[in-house]
């Protein structure tokens, strides 16, 4: 089956602004996720306008979803707020409503340091995130941690902390 990578992707970030403060629920996730993969069931052909047949004229999938994960500076311990926030994201992924969906869990960092040094703690934050969500029961099958260094910037300050951060993508294969 064709490898999907979806753009809907649960930023998890290291240093969010004081503003991004907000806890989601396991429901919440979970209608998030299946909202935002094609599961199969919406495909068939559609007999209309070009208007009412224009998918792209009513997006369906969500534009991302933040949640409050915080690593110190030059750090891959996971802090207690952000095992906390993981343990919720653990039971989403645990609803039989997504037991198919596999996660890309990927490190980043800002452009302090060397590009090897950012490449290793992204690595290591990354996986910090799967060992944390293994132990808490999901399988290391369906999830990939790998480390982006500070190659993909969250915002253009490359300095900015937000751009230290681990996002979770689904991945449909």
């Amino acid at each position: 089956m064709k490898r999907l990578l979806t753009t809907a992707a649960v930023l998890v970030a290291m240093s969010m602004p004081a503003a991004a403060d907000t806890e989601y629920t396991t429901e919440q996730l979970v209608d998030f996720f299946v909202d935002s993969i094609d599961m199969g069931a919406t495909r068939g052909i559609c007999i209309g306008t070009a208007q009412e047949c224009d998918t792209a004229a009513t997006p369906s999938v969500p534009q991302g979803l933040d949640m409050r994960i915080n690593f110190e500076l030059d750090s891959a311990n996971l802090t207690a707020e952000a095992q906390e926030s993981l343990a919720v994201f653990a039971l989403m992924m645990k609803d039989e409503r997504l037991e198919i969906a596999r996660f890309v869990v990927e490190g980043h960092t800002d452009a302090r340091g060397t590009e090897g040094y950012n490449v290793d703690l992204s690595e290591a934050r990354a996986a910090a995130v799967s060992e944390f969500l293994t132990g808490e029961g999901i399988s290391d099958e369906r999830l990939s941690a790998v480390g982006l260094g500070m190659t993909k910037p969250r915002v253009a300050d490359e300095f900015d902390p937000e751009n230290r951060r681990v996002e979770l993508r689904i991945d449909l294969r």
